[in-house]
């Protein structure tokens, strides 16, 4: 393992002097690149460092046990420096694992309302509120970036950038179908109904990541339509966007002016063509195997949200919390730590 630290502490060293070059200040390409890979190793070098730390120290004490004044203060020293040590190798162990080259980056979320029809899209907007305030309290910035009301409330669909170092490492186990069992607002009989919403998780593309031809695009102009309120305007502002050579399609009609559409669109397009390309990728190199946490198919039952028992299952790790509650008001903190934990303990047992 300190064989391996080694070549990462070196590889960081060299990354870091490569971004004082003046050639590479000056390709904006590369110095991105760089600062994406350095990002990508610095907790690793970090408690690394701090690691090496601790065992000069742990020898520093095991020396002054030979001196008979100090002897009872080094035998504290080494008793807690030994249990710092430890902790140190098992984070090491982790931090060790293969990274998702991703996970540093801002994620783009896109929530639909599915089966249920109304009260799919008023849970699509819980799930919004949900991840928002999860997000604010992490730290991390949330811009919407295109939304289209649903008829008695929530969304039909809303896509939004949570942005922030780590932002996707945070939210990507979150594709998949989310049902939801409660009374809608919208049932007279009291009756209980399950409903669902799909969520999409994708890592921002950086523009150096996925090159998108002008000639591979085809963009449709048209008049914004909706339930009603901001999202809905009189003039051709909408923008269709067609990436030709995968058939994916991205509408824009949040924006009154037609340009910020498209930009918006486009910054969409960008990241779902590049999610498009990793799984493509995942799929040849036969990375994509059974016991991955969740397939990333928005048809995939992941998770229920159960109101009459307060209760919410996933199903990928069979973990439960009957926090209900605290869930949708952003306390999601036990659910991603639980898959994160999952995830981690598969990648060391080499599953």
């Amino acid at each position: 393992m300190i064989e391996r630290l080694e070549k990462v502490k070196d590889r960081y060293d060299e990354l870091n002097n490569d971004l004082m070059n003046p050639e590479i200040i000056s390709d904006i390409k590369k110095s991105k690149e760089i600062s994406i890979e350095i990002a990508s190793i610095e907790d690793v070098v970090n408690c690394y460092i701090k690691y090496k730390k601790v065992i000069s120290d742990l020898e520093e004490a095991k020396e002054m046990l030979s001196d008979k004044e100090l002897a009872s203060f080094a035998s504290e020293e080494i008793e807690r420096l030994t249990t710092e040590k430890n902790d140190l190798e098992h984070e090491l162990e982790i931090l060790l694992i293969p990274k998702d080259k991703n996970d540093v980056k801002n994620v783009l979320m896109e929530i639909r309302g599915a089966a249920g029809g109304d009260e799919g899209n008023i849970f699509a907007g819980d799930l919004f509120r949900m991840y928002e305030k999860y997000a604010i309290k992490s730290g991390f910035q949330v811009e919407v970036l295109n939304a289209i009301d649903g008829a008695s409330g929530g969304y039909t669909l809303i896509e939004f950038m949570i942005k922030g170092k780590n932002a996707y490492s945070k939210f990507k186990y979150e594709s998949g179908s989310h049902r939801v069992q409660r009374v809608p607002v919208t049932e007279a009989n009291g009756r209980i109904q399950t409903s669902t919403a799909t969520v999409l998780a994708m890592p921002e593309a950086e523009d150096f990541e996925v090159d998108i031809k002008e000639s591979d695009i085809r963009v449709d102009i048209y008049r914004s339509s909706g339930a009603g309120g901001q999202h809905v305007n009189t003039t051709d502002s909408a923008v269709r966007m067609t990436h030709i050579p995968t058939g994916i399609v991205v509408t824009c009609q949040s924006e009154r002016s037609q340009i910020q559409n498209r930009e918006r669109a486009l910054q969409i397009l960008k990241s779902r063509v590049y999610d498009y390309m990793l799984e493509k990728e995942e799929a040849e190199e036969g990375a994509i195997r059974k016991n991955k946490i969740g397939t990333g198919d928005r048809s995939e039952k992941i998770r229920t949200y159960n109101y009459p028992q307060n209760r919410v299952t996933d199903h990928r790790i069979g973990f439960t919390t009957k926090q209900l509650d605290r869930v949708m008001e952003g306390e999601l903190d036990e659910i991603i730590e639980a898959l994160i934990s999952e995830d981690q303990r598969r990648k060391l047992a080499g599953e």
